[in-house]
């Protein structure tokens, strides 16, 4: 799929995997499945340059809120990471 041996980051070792993606546009979130080459080592996962035109593609439509050929998975919702004092 990938033309490396080896993770241009840190070298090791790199190994085909499928992986979950998530992608945001506007206010938007789709979650993808897909194949990815992954480093054993620091994670880093690398894509095909088709993949890479299709997460774009994505990401422009969810901006757009053009969902017809998306599959609604359920909700999404903001949580404060902290809370606030004086509740």
């Amino acid at each position: 799929m990938i033309p490396f041996k080896n993770c241009p980051v840190c070298n090791g070792e790199v190994v085909g995997k499928e992986v979950e993606k998530i992608l945001r546009g506007g206010n938007n979130t789709a979650v993808l499945k897909v194949k990815a080459e992954v480093c054993l080592h620091c994670g880093e996962r690398m894509y095909s340059k088709e993949m890479i035109s299709r997460f774009e593609e994505i990401c422009l439509k969810l901006e757009r809120e053009d969902t017809k050929d998306l599959t609604l998975l359920g909700k999404s919702y903001q949580a404060v990471a902290e809370p606030v004092s004086g509740i």
